[in-house]
């Protein structure tokens, strides 16, 4: 099957991709992604909290949690297999280098969830994300100097997969906003061992 091009939506024509981001189109089958958005629509979904505030999306974390408030990472329920068993299939099919998950991340976005420009939190190492169900538009932006930003965006199309090191990881912020379908997202994570001890 050949590789579709990405779909970039650059504010300036010679914008690039961050270095250090990789995307892979269709990292699982609709099989798999059938497969997988069944064990999810199970899980035990929360309203995301922020320093007191509930966002329009929900989440599960599984393994470890970040709470906003102790600005530390604490244990959660264990990672299924299920999610171990995922982040395996991806990395076979997209050639991404990743390791065992330490942290999952599922989030549940509505019509008209967004989020909003942040790095993730550095307790956290790499970074690999899984799209689910419905497309949407991944934003970039880096400081630029003067109050200017250096920004890109691509299209996150339904089973695609990407991953963030370097610079992508640490030197850029991304957001995603508001989608028009409901949509899931699993963002696998590393921990940094100096940074949880």
């Amino acid at each position: 099957m050949p590789r579709r091009q990405l779909s970039l939506v650059p504010n300036q024509p010679s914008a690039a991709l961050p270095e250090g981001f990789a995307y892979h189109p269709e990292a699982i089958s609709p099989d798999d992604e059938r497969r997988v958005l069944a064990g999810i629509v199970a899980l035990p979904f929360e309203d995301f909290q922020f320093m007191g505030y509930a966002g329009k999306r929900r989440v599960v974390s599984l393994g470890w949690r970040y709470d906003f408030d102790q600005h530390k990472a604490l244990p959660a329920e264990p990672v299924p297999p299920l999610f171990r068993d995922l982040c395996r299939e991806v990395e076979r099919t997209s050639g991404f280098a990743f390791g065992d998950p330490e942290q999952v991340l599922v989030t549940e976005y509505a019509p008209g969830a967004p989020i909003g420009w942040h790095k993730d939190r550095p307790v956290f190492g790499s970074v690999m994300g899984l799209s689910l169900a419905a497309p949407c538009t991944f934003r970039f932006r880096k400081a630029a100097g003067q109050g200017k930003w250096q920004r890109v965006s691509l299209l996150l199309e339904p089973r695609s997969a990407y991953l963030l090191s370097g610079d992508a990881r640490w030197g850029w912020e991304h957001s995603i906003p508001p989608v028009d379908l409901l949509r899931y997202s699993v963002t696998f994570r590393t921990l940094r061992k100096a940074v949880v001890a």
